[in-house]
């Protein structure tokens, strides 16, 4: 499906071919509006110990799986929302919102006997200082009806849906069985307070945070551990417990874990910044994860997509959107960031000093693909820094022959500093990185491939720097020689992944 099947590597063009191929996505889930009111604060209120905030503006933005269907939007999808509001000046506001965005809202149910979902924060300065929610007391039996018989509407003909349930109610009973009813075999993601709910439909994903995995668990996510390594161990019971094919827990400024039926097992780790009152990050996450799927994008190469897009939105302030341009903005940032040694060298003193462990891997990484991504992904969890040195143009020729590379140093950088689990790229010149080894005397050496310790050249200048050299995982015909011999025609395969 439009030739993003074998894509395992970011680049500015990625999210843009996905929103040429406009999937069609319904979100069936609780809609709300969000509201922002934002003044200064000079004084008390006679009342009550209690600031005055005196209001300068006032801003408005779908949430909930209203802000899915935005995301979605944004990133070139054809998206039908269904979904539950009153029949009030909020619910009319979303509507309004909505519509202006692309959204089409044909299938929304407006009942005049609830109040619409509102979530309204009030800010001073920079900090928020109450939060007002508003939502309905009870859903009407005749309402469930309507949003089932249009839930069933609005999947016909689409390629993907998404199941939001925040646990207001909407979707229990007589929608979740017009789900099941209505699913057939196209890509269901399901993001809900209480995934085990929606075990029975059987989706391909399902994406519950910490406290939601928790919860299907039974036990408590420790945020001092190792979250990550905890949820790995219980693979197979939170795969059981979901119904899915796939788990994608999201431990926000820890990133997230891909666990699978098949024991494919990825990370993608944040780019942490400092939240101003970001909110909705994890609608972004769904959104580009589904386009991306939708589109035919490996699942690995879509969560590393997601990572992205709530990257970009923790950065803003209020609920926000990330459109098509903004990721492919984002991931061109990344051409033509490879660093020259002394810039290298300054930043690995920055974190050494803060004490961080140092992992150094290196290759010549040309037509990235999956037996790159799973060690280097493998390669970060040995640490907490990862580095990746990339053999030059003449440096590749020499190595593989002078048809190689396909991809010049500058963009095979590019790439992998786009992908999460990379801190740094450099690009070194000579036959082999032991130079590099010397200078930046890293804590780890990873290596993949069908090597052992005594036949790496670099194993001596690691050790003398008091390192370690660890030989990482062999993805079997997973390697760039076997990827070019499958575009020029059948042949084995007799290199390891480099």
């Amino acid at each position: 499906m439009g030739g993003l099947e074998e894509v395992r590597g970011l680049a500015g063009w990625v999210p843009l071919r996905i929103a040429a191929m406009s999937p069609v996505i319904t979100v069936v889930g609780d809609v709300m509006l969000d509201g922002w009111f934002s003044g200064t604060i000079e004084r008390l209120c006679r009342e009550a110990p209690a600031p005055v905030v005196e209001l300068d503006r006032r801003d408005y933005a779908p949430g909930g799986a209203a802000n899915t269907a935005m995301n979605l939007a944004a990133l070139g999808a054809r998206v039908r929302l269904c979904g539950l509001t009153g029949a009030d000046d909020a619910g009319a506001r979303l509507r309004r919102l909505l519509t202006e965005a692309g959204v089409d809202v044909t299938h929304l149910v407006e009942d005049p006997a609830i109040t619409t979902t509102t979530k309204y924060r009030i800010l001073g300065g920079d900090q928020v200082l109450l939060r007002l929610d508003e939502t309905p007391r009870s859903v009407p039996a005749g309402a469930a009806a309507r949003v089932a018989a249009e839930a069933a509407a609005a999947i016909a003909g689409s390629d993907a849906v998404i199941v939001c349930d925040y646990g207001s109610g909407v979707l229990d009973g007589q929608v979740r069985d017009a789900l099941a009813a209505a699913q057939g075999d196209r890509l269901t993601l399901v993001d809900a307070h209480d995934p085990a709910a929606w075990a029975a439909l059987r989706p391909d994903l399902v994406t519950p945070n910490a406290r939601e995995a928790a919860g299907l668990l039974g036990e408590r996510l420790d945020p001092r551990g190792d979250r990550a390594r905890a949820v790995r161990q219980r693979s197979a019971d939170l795969l059981e417990a979901s119904g899915a094919a796939a788990v994608v827990v999201t431990l926000d400024r820890d990133g997230t874990v891909l666990l699978t039926a098949d024991g494919e097992f990825h990370r993608t780790w944040a780019r942490p910044a400092t939240e101003k009152q970001a909110s909705g990050a994890g609608d972004t996450f769904v959104a580009c994860l589904a386009a991306a799927r939708a589109a035919g994008l490996p699942l690995t190469t879509s969560l590393d997509l997601a990572q992205a897009g709530a990257d970009i939105v923790v950065h803003r302030a209020g609920t926000s959107v990330c459109s098509a341009a903004d990721l492919a903005q984002h991931l061109g940032s990344f051409a033509g960031t490879a660093l020259e040694p002394d810039e290298l060298l300054q930043a690995i003193r920055r974190e050494r000093a803060e004490g961080r462990r140092i992992v150094l891997t290196n290759g010549c990484f040309d037509v990235l693909h999956r037996g790159h991504t799973a060690y280097l992904n493998q390669a970060k969890q040995l640490g907490d820094v990862l580095v990746v040195a990339v053999n030059d143009d003449d440096g590749v020729r020499r190595l593989k022959g002078p048809d190689r590379p396909i991809n010049p140093a500058a963009d095979r950088a590019g790439v992998l500093a786009a992908l999460s689990c990379v801190d740094y790229v450099t690009v070194f010149s000579t036959d082999t990185p032991v130079p590099l080894i010397e200078a930046l005397r890293p804590d780890i050496y990873a290596k993949g491939g069908d090597y052992s310790e005594q036949m790496l050249a670099e194993t001596p200048a690691v050790e003398a720097c008091g390192g370690t050299v660890r030989i990482l995982d062999y993805v079997p015909e997973r390697s760039t020689s076997a990827v070019v011999r499958k575009i020029r025609g059948p042949g084995p395969v007799v290199e390891g992944a480099s």
